[in-house]
C-alpha cells in the first residue's frame, strides 16, 4: 500500500498555520509540518524477528520508536507538580552508583538498554552521567541534524545546539535527548550538576532549567524483549532480541515516576500500586481515579480490524468526526472498508474501557497527545496530576490549526499502521527456543482443552463466531440498545445450540488462522465482576478531555445497573450503581501469545511477576497466573480485611500527602467561611497542602481516588462538593494530629474510623479489591454475593479439574 494524502486533507493541514491561538514551538517559529518527514533508514532491521519491510513500513517503525512530536517540552514540565520526584533526565543519566544505572537498569527499572551503548565512565560537559556510545557502532541516523533539523527556538543555536527533531539517543530505547531551549546563559550559570543529583532544595526548585529535555516515543511503553528470540542477558540485548510491539510488560512504572524512593511521600505510595507493566494512562490528565492498567502488546492488527468489521460499528458525531480515517489516505484496497461517509466507522476498541472508538488512526493519534504532543494547548484543559479543575476537551480542529507536530503526526501514523499490519505478528511458543518442551500434551488432552475453550471461553475470546439468531447478535450492536442486545447474545451463548456450533468452529484446522482471539466487544462489569475502577474512567465521556476520540456510540452506551463490591473496612458486600454514558464496560483482551504475557487481568494483578523474559521465566509466570485465573481460590487475599475477596493495595509506611502551593487548583468560585477555614487548616508553614501522618496499612485509593470536583456543570453543585471535600480533609488532618502520642499504625487507622464513611462517599471508585473477577468456568462465578443485575446473567457450568488442566494445555498453543 502506498500512502498519499488526499488534496482536501493536505489543504486543510497546510492552512493550519494561518489561524491564531496557542501554537506549538514548531509553528511559532514557522516550521512547516511537511518538513517533519519520518526517517527512512532501516536502523532497526534486526528487530521484530528480522521481518522484511517496505520503505513506508520502515518509516512507520521508525516513527513508533523515535518520533516524540515535540513532547520533550511536556516531560520537562512534569518534574514540577511532582516536586522533582519524576525526572526523566535522571532516568537516562542516573548518578554514579545508582541502581537504575545501565548495568542493573533492566533488573531495577525494566527499561530496555539500547544496543551500542555502555555505562558512563565519566560525566559529560554538563556533569551528567550519560550512557556512552560505542565508537565501533555506526552513528545513530536519527540524530542527523542536517537531514532532520530541529526547531530553532530560545537558546537552541545559541548556548545549546539546535539538534535533530528526533533528538539524540539516550541509551534507553524510547527516550531521546533534546537540547533545552530554556538553557540560556542565565540557566547555564545557575546549573550545578552535583546539587542536581544531591540537593533536594536545588532539584525540587520549579524554576530549575536542565541542559536537556527528554522526549518519549510510543515505543517506550510498547517495545520489549522478544518472546521467541529472548536476550541471553536482558541488560545487554541486541536488536535481534527485541520486539517493537510486544509491550513494556517488565517496566517498573513506579520507579520510573519516583526515581528516588521515598515511602513517606504519598505520591510514592500511589505509584507503588502500579505493578510492573501497568500504569495509569490518565495520571496526568487525571480523572482522579487511581487506575493502573497493562501496556498491552500490539498483535494482528489486520485480524483485529476484521473483528472490528463484525463487532465494532460505531457512529461519530461532533468533534470525533474530525479524526483521520484510512479512506483519507488510501483510495482503494481493504483498508477502505472501515469507514463509510458521513460518520460510520468500524473500529477496534483500544483502551481497556473501550473508549478509543473513532478508528485505528484516531487511536494512534490520540496516544501522541496523551504523551505530551502539543502540550502548549493540552495542559490548558486540566490541572496536571492533582486535578481540581473542570476538564474541557482538546479539539482535533484546534490541534490541526495550531500544531505543526500534530499535523506531522497525522501524516505519519498511516505509515505506523502499515508497519503493524506487516510486523505485529504472534509469538507462538512452538517457535521459542525450548518451547516444544512445554507443548507435550497428548492429542486427547488438547482435544478436551479445545472443547472447554469452545464452550466456556470462545464466545468472547474468538473473532470467529457462529451466526447468531435474529435479535441476539453482537454484529452492529451499539448505542442505547447495546445492553439489551448483549444480554440476548449472552443468553444464546449458554445454549446447547451455540456450544455445538462453537465446538465445530474450534475443531477446524484453520481456526487459529486470521483469529484475533477476541471479539474486542464491550463486556458489562456486571458480568465480568472485575475491579470497578477501569470501567469508571471518565476521560472519554462527553465534554471530557478525550471527547473528540470517543464515538457517539460510546457516549450513549446504557448503564449496566448495580454491581457488588466489598467495603474495604468491614468486608461487607455493598451495592454500587454504575453510571452510564460510556462507563461500565471492559473490552475483551486478546489471547494471542498468552503464554508470554503473564501476569493477567487489567493491571497484572493475577500471578507472580518474576522479571525474567526468558522462555522458562515466561512459562513460570504463565503457569502461576493461569492457575490463579482458573482456580481463583489461589489468588492473593488481603491480610487485614475479614473475608477479603482479593488484594487491596495498602500503604507500606507512614506517609504524607503534599500538594505544593504553586500547583493548588483554584477554588471553583467563592468559598464560605467554613470552607476557607478548612482549606487554611490544611496548609503547612510553607503554604503547601500537607496531610498526615497517613498510617501504614491504609488503602491507598481511599485518598488517591477522592473526587475533587462534582461531575456537574452546575456552579452550585461544584461549590458544594468542593466545600464538603476540604471540610472533610480538614477533619481528617485534625483527627490524625490529635491521635495519642506513640500510637501504632493500627491505632492510628482506628482513630479516624468515624471518617471512613464520608471519605468513601467522596471516592470516585469505592472498589479497592484489585484482583477479583473473571470467574468463568469456576465455582466462584456462581457463589459470590451478587446484585440482581449480576444475577441476571445466570449461572455457568463449572469446569472439572481435568477440563481446567486440559484448557491450560490448549491455551499454550494460541
Amino acid at each position: 500500500m502506498v500512502v498519499s494524502r488526499k488534496a482536501g486533507i493536505g489543504l486543510l493541514l497546510a492552512l493550519g498555520a494561518c489561524h491564531a491561538g496557542i501554537k506549538d514551538e514548531a509553528q511559532r517559529t514557522g516550521v512547516r509540518d511537511d518538513t517533519f518527514v519520518q526517517a527512512d533508514e532501516d536502523y532497526f532491521q534486526a528487530m521484530d524477528d528480522g521481518v522484511r519491510l517496505t520503505p513506508d513500513e520502515v518509516r512507520g517503525r521508525n516513527m513508533w520508536l523515535v518520533w516524540s512530536g515535540g513532547n520533550d517540552r511536556f516531560w520537562d514540565t512534569m518534574s514540577k507538580p511532582t516536586l522533582g520526584g519524576f525526572d526523566l533526565l535522571k532516568i537516562v543519566a542516573p548518578p554514579p552508583g545508582s541502581p537504575s544505572a545501565r548495568p542493573t537498569r533492566w533488573k531495577v527499572m525494566g527499561l530496555v538498554n539500547e544496543p551500542c551503548f555502555s555505562a558512563a565512565a565519566r560525566p559529560d560537559a554538563y556533569g551528567l552521567w550519560r550512557d556512552l556510545r560505542d565508537p565501533a557502532c555506526p552513528a545513530d541516523p536519527f540524530a542527523n541534524a542536517k537531514k532532520y533539523p530541529g526547531v530553532q527556538i530560545g537558546a537552541r543555536g545559541r548556548t545549546v545546539p539546535i539538534g535533530s527533531y528526533f533528538g539524540e539517543p539516550s541509551g534507553i530505547l524510547g527516550l531521546r535527548l533534546f537540547p533545552n531551549p530554556d538553557f540560556d546563559e542565565k540557566a547555564k550559570a545557575a546549573w550545578d550538576a552535583k546539587r542536581y543529583y544531591e540537593d533536594p532544595r536545588y532539584y525540587n526548585n520549579p524554576k530549575l532549567v536542565r541542559p536537556y529535555r527528554v522526549g518519549m516515543s510510543c515505543g517506550f511503553c510498547h517495545l520489549g524483549p522478544s518472546p521467541t528470540h529472548p536476550p541471553a542477558d536482558p541488560e545487554k540485548p541486541t536488536f535481534a532480541d527485541l520486539n517493537s510491539t510486544v509491550g513494556a510488560q517488565y517496566m517498573w512504572v513506579d520507579r520510573l515516576f519516583m526515581w528516588k524512593a521515598d515511602p513517606t511521600n504519598y505520591m510514592y505510595q500511589l505509584v507503588s500500586t502500579y505493578r510492573p507493566g501497568a500504569m495509569d494512562t490518565s495520571l496526568v490528565s487525571t480523572d482522579n481515579i487511581n487506575n493502573p492498567r497493562t501496556m498491552n502488546a500490539v498483535y494482528l492488527l489486520g485480524d483485529r480490524l476484521g473483528a472490528a468489521r463484525q463487532f465494532g460499528r460505531e457512529t461519530l458525531a461532533g468533534g470525533s468526526t474530525h479524526n483521520v480515517q484510512f479512506n483519507d489516505v488510501v483510495s482503494s484496497g481493504p483498508l477502505t472498508r472501515y469507514f463509510e461517509k458521513p460518520a460510520t466507522v468500524w473500529t477496534p476498541h483500544v483502551l481497556k474501557d473501550g473508549a478509543d472508538s473513532v478508528g485505528a488512526l484516531g487511536a494512534l493519534n490520540r496516544v501522541y497527545l496523551n504523551i505530551g504532543l502539543f502540550s502548549e494547548e493540552w495542559l490548558t484543559h486540566f490541572n496536571p496530576v492533582v486535578g481540581g479543575k473542570i476538564i474541557t476537551p482538546i479539539a482535533i480542529e484546534t490541534a490541526r490549526r495550531n500544531s505543526a507536530y500534530w499535523r506531522a503526526t497525522e501524516a505519519g501514523t498511516p505509515l505506523t499502521a502499515q508497519f503493524f499490519l506487516k510486523a505485529a505478528r504472534p509469538d507462538p511458543l512452538a517457535k521459542a527456543p525450548g518451547g516444544a518442551a512445554y507443548l507435550t500434551a497428548s492429542p486427547q488432552v488438547l482435544q478436551r482443552g479445545a472443547r472447554a475453550f469452545a464452550e466456556t471461553c470462545a464466545r468472547c475470546h474468538s473473532s470467529k463466531q457462529p451466526e447468531a439468531p435474529a435479535g441476539a447478535s453482537l454484529v452492529d450492536a451499539a448505542g442505547p440498545d447495546y445492553l439489551k442486545r448483549f444480554t440476548a447474545w449472552w443468553n444464546w451463548t449458554r445454549t446447547p445450540d451455540f456450544k455445538a456450533r462453537m465446538r465445530a468452529i474450534v475443531a477446524r484446522p484453520d481456526f487459529a488462522q486470521g483469529n484475533y482471539f477476541s471479539t474486542d466487544a464491550r463486556i458489562p462489569v456486571t458480568l465480568l465482576r472485575t475491579n470497578l475502577c477501569s470501567p469508571l474512567a471518565t476521560n472519554a465521556l462527553r465534554g471530557n478531555i478525550w471527547d473528540n476520540f470517543s464515538s457517539e456510540t460510546y457516549k450513549t452506551l446504557p448503564p449496566v445497573g448495580t454491581v457488588a463490591y466489598q467495603d474495604p473496612f468491614t468486608g461487607q458486600p455493598r451495592a454500587y450503581r454504575m453510571p452510564g454514558g460510556g462507563r461500565g464496560y471492559t473490552r475483551v483482551p486478546s489471547l494471542v501469545s498468552l503464554w508470554s504475557t503473564a501476569p493477567f487481568l487489567l493491571a497484572n494483578t493475577v500471578g507472580t511477576f518474576n522479571g525474567d523474559p526468558s522462555v522458562a521465566g515466561r512459562m513460570a509466570a504463565f503457569d502461576d497466573a493461569i492457575g490463579k485465573m482458573l482456580w481463583p481460590e489461589r489468588r492473593e487475599h488481603d491480610a487485614l480485611l475479614p473475608g477479603a475477596w482479593g488484594t487491596i493495595d495498602r500503604t507500606s509506611a507512614r506517609s504524607y500527602l503534599y500538594v505544593p502551593s504553586a500547583f493548588l487548583p483554584q477554588a471553583p468560585g467563592p468559598l464560605d467561611d467554613q470552607a476557607r477555614k478548612a482549606l487554611k487548616s490544611l496548609e503547612n508553614a510553607q503554604g503547601d497542602i500537607e496531610l498526615g501522618p497517613i498510617p501504614k496499612g491504609m488503602p491507598v485509593n481511599l485518598l488517591a481516588s477522592l473526587q475533587p470536583l462534582a461531575e456537574s456543570r452546575d456552579p452550585v453543585a461544584i461549590a458544594r462538593h468542593y466545600r464538603d471535600l476540604v471540610v472533610l480533609l480538614a477533619r481528617l488532618k485534625a483527627s490524625l494530629l490529635t491521635a495519642p502520642r506513640g500510637s501504632d499504625d493500627a491505632a492510628l487507622r482506628q482513630h479516624f474510623a468515624s471518617l471512613r464513611e464520608p471519605l468513601m462517599k467522596l471516592n470516585k471508585c469505592p472498589d479497592f479489591v484489585v484482583n477479583r473477577g473473571h470467574y468463568f468456568g469456576t465455582a466462584q462465578f456462581n457463589e459470590r454475593q451478587l446484585t440482581a443485575d449480576e444475577r441476571a446473567f445466570g449461572t455457568e457450568p463449572v469446569l472439572s479439574e481435568a477440563d481446567k488442566t486440559a484448557l491450560v494445555a490448549y491455551l499454550k498453543t494460541l
